[in-house]
Formats: C-alpha cells, structure tokens, sequence
C-alpha cells in the first residue's frame, strides 16, 4: 500500500484526537512494534543487556551521543527514531534505536570513559 498525503493527514488527526500514549504510538508506526519486538533497541536497553543498567540517566544519555557518532561516521547518516517514554520521568522523548547487531553500540562502549569497562563483555556476548 502506497502512504498517500491524505492517509498520513488522517493518521495525524486521529492522533490528535488520542490519549498521549496511543498518539506517540500511531506516530510511531512501525518502528515502535519493531522496538517492542526487539528487532531495533535503544541504547538504554543495549546496556542493560551489557551491565550497564546501573549507570545514572546523565550517563546514559552520553553514552547515546557516542553510539550515534559512531553509526553516524559508518552509516553517513542519522539512525532511525521513535518516541518512547523516559524510564524514569515518563516523558515521551525521540530516541535513535539500531540493529541489535549494529557495530556502532561497540564503538560506542569503548568510546566512552564510563562504559568502556563493558566493551569486553559486550564483544564475548
């Protein structure tokens, strides 16, 4: 199916009309049910699945900014985004997510003072 101009206008007032949550899903689209899927994850859950889940939200957000350098340098490009809320305030936030696999959250662990204690568990994984 071909996404017209006057499809994604009625999805946008649809959305509009939405509780929150069900607007920033519709937004979405597809890319929030791969995130939800686990066929893309943010940076957040890449390092809760490395050890990093511990490390302080400022920290993290930091470690975000690497990953998206790198992929940016190999990729010549932004990542995709999606809305997802904060996990902690809640808010709704636009982040980049990748490819489980992609090489830019290796590069973005040993780039990174505070998580390069994680590189070689995240390598052996």
């Amino acid at each position: 199916m071909i996404v017209t101009a006057k499809l994604r206008s009625r999805t946008k007032a649809a959305a509009r009309t939405a509780v929150k949550a069900l607007r920033y899903r519709c937004i979405s689209g597809i890319v929030a049910v791969l995130v939800d899927g686990g066929q893309l994850i943010r940076t957040g859950d890449h390092l809760d699945r490395v050890g990093g889940g511990d490390l302080p939200d400022g920290q993290k957000s930091w470690f975000g900014r690497h990953v998206a350098k790198a992929y940016r340098t190999a990729h010549g490009g932004d990542a995709i985004k999606v809305w997802a809320q904060h996990r902690t305030t809640g808010k709704w936030i636009h982040v980049h997510v990748y490819n489980p696999a992609d090489s830019a959250l290796l590069v973005g662990l040993r780039s990174y003072k505070a998580t390069q204690h994680l590189a070689a568990f995240a390598e052996a994984a």
